[in-house]
Formats: structure tokens, C-alpha cells, sequence
């Protein structure tokens, strides 16, 4: 069986108030559940319904968000949302960061295999 898709809309059940839309959509976007409520209650009363019905749609067109994705870390949670908003930088930031450590590797392991008299009589002090 595959994965659950990281980057995909879900409903979240778990954090829902009645049918876990606003919930998922807080969930995929990173914005508080609490803005989207509000704003989904606001456009429920200026609008002619549409609100409503878009919601309906979406709850019966989404599906639930699976199990592995509720016990994943904050870190994690907020990691995917940063690739659903921008992959393109997200992907970017990963890159900088491996060439970063990696040029950080580089350093020492140029520092341990240069002819450091003063590492190796510390290496054999601890012999």
C-alpha cells in the first residue's frame, strides 16, 4: 500500500467542529483555525449561500486525513505546509542547507587529515 501523499487536502477529523473542513483547510494552508472559521462565518452571512454550499461540496469531496499524518511532529507538520505553499523553495532551502553541512564536513575533515602537529601529540597524550 502506498504512503498517504504529504501534500495533499485532507479533512481533519481530529481537530474538527463539525465536519473538519476549515480544519483541513488551517491544516494544509498553516494559517489558525480559528482565522478560517471566522472568515467562513463571515462570508456565510455577506454571502448568498454559496459559502455553505461550497463547504458541503468539500466535505463530501475530500477525503479524511489518515491516521499517519495525525502523529507526525510540529516540525514535520510545519515543514509540509512550506512545501505545499512553495515546493520550488522549499526544495531550495533543503539544498542550501545539505551544502551547507557539507561544506562545514569539508572543513573538518580537511582539518583532521592536515598535518596538525599540535591534534596529533593530542591524539597520543591520549593513548
Amino acid at each position: 500500500m502506498n504512503p498517504p501523499r504529504r501534500t495533499k487536502f485532507y479533512l481533519d477529523k481530529q481537530n474538527k467542529k463539525w465536519m473538519g473542513v476549515c480544519a483541513g483547510i488551517a491544516d494544509y494552508t498553516g494559517l489558525d483555525v480559528t482565522i478560517i472559521r471566522i472568515g467562513f462565518v463571515i462570508l456565510t452571512v455577506l454571502g448568498s449561500g454559496l459559502a455553505v454550499l461550497a463547504y458541503m461540496l468539500i466535505a463530501w469531496m475530500a477525503p479524511v486525513k489518515p491516521r499517519e499524518l495525525n502523529e507526525q511532529s510540529p516540525e514535520d507538520a510545519k515543514f509540509w505546509q512550506g512545501v505545499r505553499a512553495s515546493p520550488t523553495r522549499t526544495v531550495r532551502d533543503v539544498r542550501s542547507r545539505f551544502r551547507e553541512i557539507d561544506r562545514r564536513l569539508a572543513d573538518v575533515e580537511t582539518y583532521v587529515t592536515s598535518s596538525n602537529s599540535r591534534l596529533a601529540r593530542e591524539i597520543e597524550q591520549l593513548r
